[in-house]
């Protein structure tokens, strides 16, 4: 949480655009109420490069597409150093991504579900698990003191779709709709992609679960099933 009161939402995608895509109607609307919006990658998504670009300019411009989208929001872009289908699940990437949670101090940690034909969205999934605990443990000595992070929320991806069912319907606005269909259009690969209609496919996404949760739009997002339990005092 800020100084003023403010949320933090830290979304956490293995390659540029994930977070954007699947969290980031959400992201829009909770950045029109004030809040601190920040995305990370653990790669950079650019063995995506189009036809007219080499993979290395390709890193660049997404790098570049991630700020934009993030200053569209207010928030904040961060990009790990990790090359695109070679994620490496080790105690470097858990620690750094460990160490933002502890500096950005999110309310609320989104990511990857567990299951998926990206082998980095997988990867991804046990990072943040593993780095949401070192980050909240008070004995785990780094640089900045620990911070513990509600979550993960994994949210729905069509990479992801084995096994993920919907738990959580959270309300996009119209208004943060709008603002992430702007934001989201400056990603090249979610408009001029030729194998998936990215920006379409999330777009009527939101619409349809908005029509489930009688919102005008909504993203879903799922918890452990352990964490699945709702508690009433009577009815």
């Amino acid at each position: 949480m800020t100084e003023d009161g403010k949320k933090v939402l830290m979304a956490i995608g293995g390659h540029i655009g994930d977070a954007e895509l699947t969290c980031g109607g959400v992201l829009a609307t909770a950045s029109l109420r004030g809040d601190k919006i920040v995305t990370v990658a653990l790669t950079g998504g650019e063995r995506g490069a189009p036809p007219h670009m080499s993979v290395a300019d390709y890193r660049v411009q997404k790098e570049q597409e991630a700020r934009t989208f993030a200053e569209m929001l207010g928030g904040e872009a961060v990009v790990l150093p990790y090359v695109d289908g070679e994620l490496p699940e080790t105690e470097e990437v858990k620690f750094a991504v460990c160490d933002l949670i502890r500096q950005y101090k999110p309310d609320v940690l989104m990511t990857h579900w567990k299951n998926s034909m990206h082998k980095d969205h997988m990867v991804t999934h046990r990072i943040v698990k593993d780095a949401q605990f070192y980050a909240g443990l008070a004995t785990m000595e780094r640089p900045l003191p620990p911070h513990y992070a509600a979550g993960p929320y994994y949210a729905e991806n069509w990479e992801d779709a084995e096994d993920y069912v919907p738990y959580t319907y959270v309300e996009v606005t119209p208004e943060g709709f709008e603002l992430w269909y702007k934001a989201i259009s400056t990603h090249w690969f979610t408009v001029h992609s030729s194998s998936f209609h990215y920006r379409d496919y999330y777009a009527t996404l939101m619409k349809m679960r908005g029509y489930l949760a009688r919102k005008e739009y909504a993203e879903t997002f799922t918890i452990e099933k352990r964490e699945q339990r709702v508690i009433r005092t009577g009815f």
